[in-house]
């Protein structure tokens, strides 16, 4: 499944909406992608989404989607 991760760049700032990233990611489970960005990064995590097939599609339209992957 693909999820679309939230998230602050910033975990000592309270977060605001204008801040907020995303970013793709592929992963078994929402916990296992949770798990994989907050193991990864030290982003401040706001929500993990996974993506319904037409939300994937519509996603994919963008020329900014690329799953990020983490070695």
């Amino acid at each position: 499944m693909v999820y679309k991760v939230y998230y602050q760049t910033s975990k000592d700032r309270n977060p605001k909406r204008e801040d907020t990233h995303a970013f793709y990611i592929e992963a078994e489970s929402q916990p296992a992608a949770l798990a994989a960005v907050q193991a990864n990064t030290d982003f401040n995590i706001e929500t993990v989404e996974e993506l319904s097939d037409a939300a994937l599609v519509y996603e994919q339209a963008s020329p900014e989607f690329k799953l990020t992957t983490f070695a």
